[in-house]
């Protein structure tokens, strides 16, 4: 196996020298320097096909400046740039408490599977309970 990258497209022999991904949610293509590592996700370009680069009707194109000298930066900036796209279309956190009964803050989460706690600020109020007012403590064990 050859240690040069090459271009992603079929039945292209030119050496690699751009990575292309893609932010879905953002709708956005994002070129970049050939990243550090062969990602399942991302495609490998070679300059001629990184230069006819276009994407769907609606996207954008974001062309990252690819340093010619040696000795660049050693971290994979095309991956930070992608996780930064991400992280600016997620939705801001909700800062004000839930005003609706039965919400309240998510603590821990295993799959799909997760622990929510009352609200601290609320006190005793709409707490939920058992029978008799006593806390629930989930379905008994068989005897």
């Amino acid at each position: 196996m050859s240690p040069v990258r090459r271009c992603s497209r079929t039945a292209c022999r030119q050496p690699a020298v751009f990575t292309l991904t893609y932010v879905y949610a953002d709708s956005t293509a994002v070129l970049g320097p050939l990243a550090a590592y062969v990602e399942p996700h991302c495609y490998d370009l070679c300059a001629m096909h990184a230069d006819r680069l276009t994407a769907p009707r609606g996207w954008e194109v974001v062309r990252l400046p690819v340093e010619t000298a040696g000795g660049g930066p050693g971290s994979d900036d095309l991956e930070a740039l992608a996780d930064a796209v991400r992280e600016a279309a997620r939705p801001p956190a909700r800062s004000t408490p839930p005003d609706e009964v039965g919400e309240g803050a998510e603590t821990l989460r295993r799959g799909h599977l997760r622990v929510v706690r009352s609200d601290p600020g609320r006190g005793d109020q709409q707490r939920p309970g058992g029978p008799a007012g006593r806390p629930y403590t989930g379905p008994s064990e068989p005897r």
